[in-house]
């Protein structure tokens, strides 16, 4: 039993740990101020989703979820040239999550989450992001939305792996 929960164990941060090298790897490759959105592309691959903004600039989304504890945003400037690469799911966004937020708001602050459950009987969806792994557990953070696609709550649980 402990031989099968600690190969588990290492298999899922073996599983993190390749990702999250390989996402190193690419980003030290790109140069925001001189990689083209053609590089960008090259390197990472076609954005899992594009967001377009008002002056021409594009926000291309490489969500890692559910696996990973990242959701990258590059932002492509009206030039054509990479000005930034953010990584969104921190503490920081988070708490900028709030009642009255619409769906399309929360993805565009934190990407796409790992999970999106509906609770017909609560009349609500949740969306959920992996935070953090310690032994034997999972944390996620999740938003919570009315039938009417607004925040009502947000909340953090944690989910035994073994």
């Amino acid at each position: 039993m402990f031989g099968k929960l600690l190969a588990g164990l290492l298999l899922t941060g073996a599983i993190a740990l390749v990702v999250s090298a390989c996402d190193v790897d690419k980003l030290s490759r790109l140069r925001p101020g001189s990689s083209s959105a053609d590089e960008v592309r090259q390197v990472m691959g076609k954005p899992n989703l594009e967001w377009r903004e008002e002056d021409g600039t594009r926000i291309w989304e490489y969500p890692r979820t559910p696996e990973g504890m990242v959701n990258y945003m590059l932002v492509i400037g009206p030039d054509q040239v990479l000005r930034e690469v953010r990584q969104v799911l921190t503490e920081e966004n988070f708490n900028r999550v709030r009642p009255g937020m619409r769906m399309d708001d929360v993805r565009y602050l934190l990407g796409q989450p790992a999970h999106q459950v509906r609770f017909p009987l609560n009349q609500e969806t949740v969306w959920d992001w992996k935070t953090k792994v310690e032994p034997g557990m999972e944390w996620y953070f999740n938003v919570h939305f009315s039938d009417r696609g607004v925040v009502t709550r947000t909340s953090t649980n944690f989910v035994p792996k073994g």
